[in-house]
């Protein structure tokens, strides 16, 4: 049954979703393992590979690094359990990964939503959407990345917003490139981030925003020092 479909759990925790237009909302985040899309400034290139010689217990999610491969198999029974024992109180989820996407997430996320939560899910836009109706769907497109995936248009179709990761002029052009081949509804909104806080993509980004009527998505977590 799809309700007792297995996930690969890198890691679990409640924090302060940093980015996009949920930044400053209480969150509990679950990172699935597994993403073949390869980017390279990947801040969680630990979560590619799915080893069955990484798979942990439960128990020990709770203890293990932050940056190590190793995951923990749960259902969805499983993770509402995890939070109760850890004392969540946060009540919106973000999936993320890791490429959530690589998985049927229905069961998830409508238990979730059942639950009374509010579910976010934020992928590369490389792999099919299986998730509920209600779900806020982040796409931060992957484009032209060393895994050779291309950007699915249904998925951009069905983003609530774009998030969209720059460094240089080139990144503003293939996003717009992107936009032409796969447009999106008219109300999704489109966020340039700046990669790794430089100052010169910075600039970019808000000099971009201000002229496309788009708007800035910094990595507050990074700058107050939280996951």
């Amino acid at each position: 049954m799809t309700a007792n479909i297995q996930y690969p759990i890198n890691e679990i925790f409640e924090s302060i979703q940093g980015e996009g237009s949920y930044t400053g909302v209480p969150s509990i985040f679950i990172r699935l393992q597994g993403c073949p899309v390869g980017c390279p400034w990947c801040d969680t290139q630990h979560t590619w590979k799915v080893d069955t010689d990484d798979q942990i217990p439960v128990v020990q999610l709770r203890e293990k690094s932050a940056d190590a491969p190793t995951h923990a198999l749960m259902n969805v029974t499983a993770l509402l359990h995890e939070y109760e024992i850890r004392g969540y109180l946060a009540k919106h989820v973000v999936i993320t990964g890791g490429e959530p996407a690589m998985h049927d997430l229905v069961p998830l996320t409508e238990v979730l939503l059942s639950k009374g939560f509010s579910v976010q899910i934020e992928t590369s836009g490389t792999f099919a959407l299986r998730c509920a109706d209600d779900v806020y769907v982040t796409v931060s497109p992957k484009i032209d990345m060393p895994g050779k995936y291309p950007i699915l248009p249904e998925v951009m179709a069905r983003a609530n917003e774009i998030k969209h990761a720059v460094a240089m002029q080139k990144h503003v052009d293939e996003l717009k490139l992107l936009l032409e081949r796969a447009p999106i509804q008219t109300n999704t909104l489109i966020y340039l981030q700046p990669i790794s806080q430089q100052a010169r993509a910075t600039q970019l980004a808000v000099e971009t925003c201000i002229k496309e009527n788009w708007r800035l998505s910094l990595q507050t977590h990074k700058f107050i020092g939280i996951e």
